[in-house]
């Protein structure tokens, strides 16, 4: 089971588009988990797609996302990323949370794209106009 590890947003896409039907289909009548925005997660699930070790996702999402995202209110309460128990629910997502940080990491992506294939051109404007220059 050595699959490539997936980038912070590849995961956290593949959890968005899995599991967005459910969290949008909650309903405080006919309740299916323990709160709405708390989604809880099959990460053996999620480490199969990617063909890794499920320790690999727990760990990803549970020691590094839930650091690098999960913040502190000015009023003291945390607002975590990541929780390994939410109610009877086990291994849950801040669904809104998660979704905002995926908009996020695709919008970062789309400024790097955008600057690499701008830098590229000019690579090639640059080029041409050497040849141009030397042949001339």
């Amino acid at each position: 089971m050595a699959g490539k590890l997936p980038t912070d947003r590849n995961l956290l896409e593949a959890i968005f588009k899995g599991y967005y039907a459910p969290f949008a289909a909650f309903s405080e009548e006919a309740k299916t988990r323990s709160a709405k925005i708390w989604m809880p997660i099959d990460v053996d699930a999620i480490a199969r797609k990617f063909r890794t070790d499920p320790d690999m996702i727990f760990g990803r999402l549970y020691y590094h996302l839930n650091g690098k995202y999960g913040q502190v209110g000015t009023d003291g309460v945390r607002l975590g990323f990541f929780e390994m128990r939410v109610g009877g629910d086990k291994h849950c997502v801040n669904f809104p949370f998660l979704a905002s940080v995926l908009a996020d990491l695709k919008e970062e992506r789309g400024r790097f794209v955008w600057a690499t294939s701008i830098a590229g051109l000019s690579l090639v404007v640059s080029i041409v106009s050497i040849s141009i220059a030397l042949l001339a």
